[in-house]
């Protein structure tokens, strides 16, 4: 008898290619938190606390993943993109205020309203990027950082309500909502009378919409043209890639994605100021792109949650909670830019390759 090796039957997953598997380990990544989440909280094993950051942690990822587009993947520094996350969240807050009464379903009126939101936001991301793409570096980070307060400050001074009449909108004087009415935006106050419509679900799923438009662009023809843009501009001009096209789509897409986590984010609260998404929020995000890793999706999202979720669980040491957060952020960063440490981890990750049983074909 001769001798015959047989291969192993190769699963579904085992035929896809490596990239397309770690999409999908990503995806169940994210499922497979909701699902223990949501077990704990039916069970009753989580506070109240943490329950409240259900939402703004799917938010926040979902902002990590949209920036790290722009940052990661195109290779611009954008510091303005909580001004994005803002014109979704107030444009968004007033188009489900305005469907209330036609549309009785709160599911279907978060879904319009996150579309209206990331149309607004894209219309805002086509106003700036025109020009500012045409700029680089510390230039493009400081427009874009104008732009966010730029923002800010409009909303702080917008007065919309609605009554029996229609919508009312102002931004020179102070108006007042009619008996049969109510204020949705309020000057400073920001947007009142929310009534929070926004569940752990439905953030789960802007999150895995978000990462199949993200993979699918980067794993397309346009992301990878993207990508030749931010390694090497000169090289991909001469092959014909359009910079003004590309740059200005992949950064309008960042934006459209910003904009409906921030209608998604409204509506988690029953009020809104305009003051929430300021520069602050915007460096917060880039920390969560630059801690999990430029062009890492996975790392991002991995660095929203924990990020967001830790001052929260430091409230218990309220005195030095901020200085635990920031020891925590320098020491993480430290562990991922030595050398020393990387190279220990390299050689730790062949011994246990080299230490894994191999396996033996069947002998006929």
């Amino acid at each position: 008898m001769k001798n015959s090796t047989k291969e192993p039957r190769k699963n579904i997953f085992s035929k896809l290619s490596k990239t397309t598997r770690k999409n999908f380990v990503t995806y169940a990544i994210v499922i497979l938190a909701f699902a223990i989440m949501q077990t704990l909280v039916k069970a009753g094993a989580v506070s109240n606390l943490v329950r409240g950051q259900l939402v703004p942690i799917c938010v926040f990822a979902t902002m990590a993943v949209s920036l790290n587009l722009c940052v990661g993947i195109l290779g611009e520094l954008s510091l303005g993109h909580a001004g994005f996350m803002s014109v979704g969240a107030f444009s968004g807050a007033v188009a489900i205020a305005c469907m209330e009464s036609a549309i009785p379903s709160p599911i279907i009126r978060l879904i319009l309203g996150m579309l209206v939101g990331a149309v607004f936001a894209a219309i805002a991301g086509v106003i700036i990027g025109i020009p500012v793409l045409k700029l680089n570096g510390d230039y493009l980070a400081i427009v874009t950082l104008a732009f966010g307060e730029i923002i800010r400050s409009i909303f702080t001074n917008v007065y919309v309500s609605l009554d029996s009449q229609g919508l009312h909108f102002s931004m020179l004087n102070r108006i007042k909502a009619a008996e049969d009415g109510k204020m949705i935006i309020n000057g400073a106050i920001g947007l009142t009378g929310i009534k929070p419509i926004a569940t752990f679900l439905m953030a789960t799923v802007l999150l895995l919409v978000t990462l199949i438009i993200v993979f699918n662009l980067i794993n397309s023809k346009t992301g990878r043209a993207v990508m030749a843009l931010r390694d090497n501009k000169i090289a991909a001009q001469s092959i014909g890639i359009s910079i003004p096209k590309f740059k200005l789509m992949a950064f309008v897409i960042s934006a459209a994605i910003a904009g409906a986590a921030g209608t998604m984010f409204a509506e988690n609260y029953s009020t809104m100021l305009a003051t929430k998404f300021d520069f602050n929020t915007s460096i917060l995000i880039l920390v969560f792109v630059v801690l999990g890793g430029l062009g890492n999706i996975r790392g991002s999202i991995i660095a929203a949650a924990v990020l967001t979720l830790l001052p929260e669980l430091l409230r218990a040491v309220a005195d030095y909670r901020m200085l635990a957060y920031a020891i925590v952020l320098i020491v993480v960063m430290i562990f991922k830019n030595s050398p020393a440490i990387q190279s220990k981890m390299a050689v730790l990750k062949v011994k246990m390759l080299k230490n894994k049983p191999a396996k033996k074909g069947k002998e006929a």
